[in-house]
């Protein structure tokens, strides 16, 4: 990844991570009916983003950050479908 889109990536996932932190109420109301403890979620995922985040940096953790946060965008993904089928619940 060269070290423009690393940047790029970086922040977005530090600055998403933080939000899960600083506004924990806009990401547990996306978290599906279906799914527990939605405020644990959020927390786990915010975690995750940032670690992933600050993994991108040092080559060694380059490639392993990368691979998680591919697996972390799929495991919120059901909070992405829930919000389109129900727009509504989030106007």
């Amino acid at each position: 990844m060269p070290q423009l889109s690393r940047l790029a990536a970086s922040a977005l996932f530090l600055a998403s991570g933080t939000l899960h932190f600083a506004k924990p109420e806009l990401f547990r109301q996306i978290v599906p009916p279906a799914l527990p403890d939605p405020a644990a979620l959020v927390a786990i995922s915010g975690a995750a983003e940032i670690a992933g985040a600050v993994g991108l940096w040092p080559r060694v953790t380059r490639r392993p950050a990368s691979l998680g946060l591919i697996a972390l965008l799929f495991a919120v993904f059901p909070a992405n479908v829930y919000m389109a089928l129900e727009p509504e619940r989030f106007a």
